[in-house]
């Protein structure tokens, strides 16, 4: 409290009881599906500290309270926003890419009598899966090796802070370092200014990106030749896993193949 009488709130160093910490890790787990463990308190302390003195909220217990009134999307949003990790590089663990370029799209591309290829970038964050996906599918077309008759990538995250980034196709320098060759970034990337390089057209257009929820429905995605599902099914439970991983194999096309982790596993 002020001289004035206005209340300050610190939460600079949040102050949470164990109750408190459980509610919100259920609140957490039922809104998208992460776990967090104990030893995670550090990072609900971290990153909603600001979010709650920004909106002068009290304590975690409040903020949960609030989460669950109605009319608090812009809340939960703010919130899933703050607690989601979105770690993320340029073709990431080289390996699925190779097996997607040597095997998947030449027997695709064989079987598929030019239809329509269409693949899904679950959990895209700031966006380098997919367009490192659509670089893969340039150079396959590129190689001659085969085609289709058109190309359709699906990006989805629940945090649209990363969406909107991702949407821009705008990236730094020293994030284009992070796994992508000096090769490919003048090939599929244009200077900017200020140390910026955008995508070219030609591999953004055939991405759109899409708000989602893992936990929710996918009956409006359609079916697809590929999935990517990597490096996201860890923040899960066995349950919840184990529902996903049903849920996309209905959304894969008879024959398709589904990226987990680092592997891929084809399910016909």
């Amino acid at each position: 409290m002020t001289g004035g009488g206005v209340k300050v709130l610190d939460t600079s160093k949040l102050k949470i009881t164990d109750q408190e910490f459980t509610l919100f890790c259920d609140y957490l787990e039922n809104a998208c599906g992460i776990l967090l463990a104990r030893h995670k308190l550090y990072l609900v302390e971290s990153r909603l500290g600001r979010l709650m003195k920004e909106r002068e909220i009290p304590s975690l217990a409040t903020l949960v309270e609030q989460l669950k009134r109605p009319g608090s999307r812009a809340l939960n949003e703010q919130v899933i926003n703050a607690m989601t990790t979105n770690e993320t590089l340029w073709f990431r663990d080289i390996h699925p890419y190779t097996i997607l370029n040597n095997q998947v799209l030449p027997e695709l591309a064989a079987a598929g009598s030019r239809q329509r290829l269409r693949i899904w970038s679950a959990a895209c964050s700031t966006g380098q899966e997919p367009y490192s996906i659509s670089m893969s599918i340039e150079e396959f077309k590129q190689s001659g090796k085969g085609s289709f008759g058109g190309e359709e990538i699906v990006a989805t995250d629940i945090c649209t802070r990363v969406l909107q980034q991702a949407k821009t196709g705008d990236y730094e320098r020293l994030a284009l370092g992070r796994g992508l060759s000096q090769e490919r970034l003048n090939r599929f990337f244009s200077p900017k200014g200020d140390d910026i390089w955008t995508i070219k057209p030609e591999l953004k257009r055939r991405i759109n990106f899409r708000e989602l929820n893992l936990l929710g429905s996918y009956s409006t995605m359609g079916q697809f030749d590929i999935i990517f599902c990597r490096n996201v099914l860890i923040y899960f439970s066995t349950e919840l896993k184990l529902e996903i991983l049903r849920k996309m194999h209905k959304s894969l096309k008879k024959g398709g193949y589904l990226f987990w982790g680092h592997q891929s596993l084809y399910l016909a």
